[in-house]
């Protein structure tokens, strides 16, 4: 502090309901300052007061160190309904003040969650559940609309962005559906021989390969292998558009961020997931005919033509068409959250794992749902 300061002081007066506040000498951080909580316990001393006004003439110099004091006097006047007098303050100090409290402090700034009863929390899920469920199907709205405008050839979209997402999604996809459908295939005719072994009926295997896969496991593993890999991506890029202001900048242009983000994206699983069940299909059926011919002694004659007994040509277009509606539910998906993110890099996070979570929630809600509708129409 220079040598010439005084050192910080307040001199308290009271007029006719008010209080009157001398600040003198230098305001500095790192140097001693009037506690504040002394200052209260004075001004408690008197219930008659309601104003607190200031005197800054004998004010040498000030820093951050008066502003917080001034804050806490402005807080304790708001909490008992006392005028808080700025008149006699600096101009610069007011100005400051007043920049302080035009946001509002966050309260939830730090804190952990609230702890409320169990109905509470369980309204505050449903309410955020019901939030979800309207935030998918009003985008899934906007996805058909663009879907319709992209018939009618009004829709914005640049197919040039279009095949590299095809050749993502597909292609690349290949060496991780490989390994899953061939485990999935193996897992399952190990299951089955294990149990037909015992009753001498190990040569309907085939049936339970073939039905398993073509039906149920091909369509539903590659929709969580792609909701993971694919699903995460998009809601990755897409939430570090956000973060960039990109899809802010497409909208600022009149470019429909559906028709030029997500519509490549959703055209692109649309037509590469059935690909990739019928390749797992495939995958998974070659598993089960090793399996069955190093350890059951099944050749590969029999298991082919214990399949043609089991299954029929519905059951494999079942899976097809699971593979169509999981497509479109990982793209929306993926798509939405990263829409939906914020604007920080650990939003994009949050945004990744939810797409994943919601995909595979989603894949496993429907899978159930064809199937009950399969077996009411009786495929």
């Amino acid at each position: 502090m220079d040598s010439q300061a005084q050192k910080a002081r307040i001199d308290i007066d009271h007029l006719e309901g008010e209080w009157r506040l001398k600040l003198s000498g230098a305001w500095k951080l790192g140097e001693e300052l009037p506690r504040f909580d002394s200052l209260a316990d004075r001004l408690d001393s008197e219930k008659r007061m309601s104003r607190i006004v200031f005197d800054t003439a004998d004010l040498q110099v000030w820093d951050s160190g008066l502003l917080t004091f001034l804050l806490r006097c402005l807080e304790y006047c708001h909490k008992r309904g006392w005028q808080f007098d700025l008149d006699a303050l600096p101009g610069n100090m007011r100005s400051l003040i007043d920049l302080s409290r035009a946001v509002p402090e966050k309260k939830d700034v730090g804190g952990g969650k609230i702890r409320g009863s169990f109905f509470y929390n369980l309204g505050l899920w449903a309410i955020d559940f019901g939030r979800g469920g309207l935030e998918f199907l009003a985008f899934t709205g906007e996805c058909s609309l663009s879907i319709f405008n992209l018939l009618r050839g009004r829709a914005r979209m640049r197919w040039k962005d279009f095949w590299p997402i095809v050749q993502e999604c597909g292609v690349n996809a290949l060496p991780i559906v490989t390994l899953i459908s061939f485990l999935m295939g193996l897992i399952i005719t190990f299951l089955g021989a294990v149990v037909l072994v015992r009753f001498g009926a190990e040569i309907y295997v085939s049936y339970l390969v073939g039905y398993g896969m073509l039906r149920e496991m091909g369509a539903v593993m590659t929709g969580v292998i792609i909701a993971g890999r694919t699903g995460a991506a998009f809601a990755a890029q897409i939430g570090s558009m956000k973060v960039n202001e990109e899809i802010d900048a497409l909208s600022t242009l009149g470019i429909s961020p559906i028709d030029f983000i997500v519509l490549p994206r959703m055209l692109a699983l649309f037509f590469m997931m059935p690909l990739l069940v019928i390749y797992a299909d495939i995958v998974g059926i070659i598993a089960g005919i090793l399996v069955a011919e190093f350890m059951l002694n099944i050749s590969y004659h029999q298991f082919i033509n214990g399949i043609k007994d089991a299954v029929a040509l519905p059951d494999m277009m079942l899976g097809i068409i699971k593979g169509v509606v999981f497509g479109v539910i990982v793209a929306v998906s993926g798509c939405l959250r990263g829409i939906k993110c914020g604007n920080s890099a650990d939003a994009v996070g949050l945004a990744t794992t939810s797409a994943v979570v919601t995909g595979i929630t989603l894949i496993i809600f429907s899978n159930a749902i064809i199937d009950w509708i399969a077996a009411v129409f009786g495929v």
